[in-house]
């Protein structure tokens, strides 16, 4: 490797994509905790909570993508 700054920012997008997934994971939670105490709010908490994880989950994916540019490309 060329230079170890560059490892560096890999692991750094790395820990963003791991912090993605705990969002999503809370995301996920807080979304069935709303259902279990409002089940009329069934539906819209569900299609709330999908939409939510497709963005939290392309974040993680982003920085996955920026990770392995920057081991193997750089």
């Amino acid at each position: 490797m060329k230079d170890p700054l560059i490892a560096l920012a890999a692991g750094i997008a790395i820990l963003s994509a791991g912090a993605s997934s705990i969002g999503e994971g809370m995301l996920c939670s807080k979304a069935i905790e709303g259902m279990s105490r409002n089940p009329e709010m069934y539906g819209k908490l569900r299609s709330s909570m999908i939409i939510g994880c497709a963005l939290v989950e392309t974040c993680g994916i982003y920085a996955l993508l920026i990770s392995i540019l920057l081991l193997f490309v750089f």
